[in-house]
């Protein structure tokens, strides 16, 4: 009898492990993010720029949350959850967009759409280095008359 509870314990304890690991090497994103200025490319100094990005996986779907400077100097804070499936959320803090609609694209990358009172503002593609130690956000904006320059944001995993 002890021998079975041991057997059934261990077993409970490997599929949990297993499924749990399974949880977080789907979406590579997920963890701590802080902003290598050096590695990155901005279209202007006076950009929006999140320092700190914190994506955190909960049971109803991944909360992105960031910390950053607005195009003043000003200190920003926003978030957003999402199951990264493309469907639009409400976004707050972000000074560029009310909405976000990011969709998985695969286990180390995304895109996501912003918008602002219901016109695009941006399109951002995010990919996970292979080592798991980086996150380059590639952002195109969109004004009036079509895109504009892009920037390239470089993390390094905390």
């Amino acid at each position: 009898m002890r021998k079975n509870l041991l057997v059934s314990s261990l077993l409970l304890c490997g599929a949990t492990l297993m499924l749990s690991e399974a949880a977080f090497a789907s979406e590579n994103w997920v963890g701590a993010w802080k902003l290598n200025a050096e590695k990155s490319k901005f279209s202007s100094e006076t950009a929006a720029r999140a320092e700190t990005l914190k994506f955190e996986s909960g049971s109803s779907g991944i909360t992105l949350t960031f910390e950053g400077t607005d195009p003043q100097g000003k200190p920003m804070q926003g978030q957003y959850t999402s199951k990264f499936d493309g469907k639009e959320v409400a976004w707050t803090g972000n000074p560029s967009a009310d909405v976000a609609s990011p969709k998985r694209i695969d286990d180390n990358s995304y895109e996501n759409v912003w918008k602002m009172d219901g016109k695009q503002t941006m399109t951002t593609k995010v990919v996970v280095s292979e080592d798991n130690m980086t996150l380059t956000v590639s952002e195109t904006p969109t004004d009036a008359n079509g895109p504009a320059a892009s920037s390239v944001a470089v993390y390094d995993r905390q």
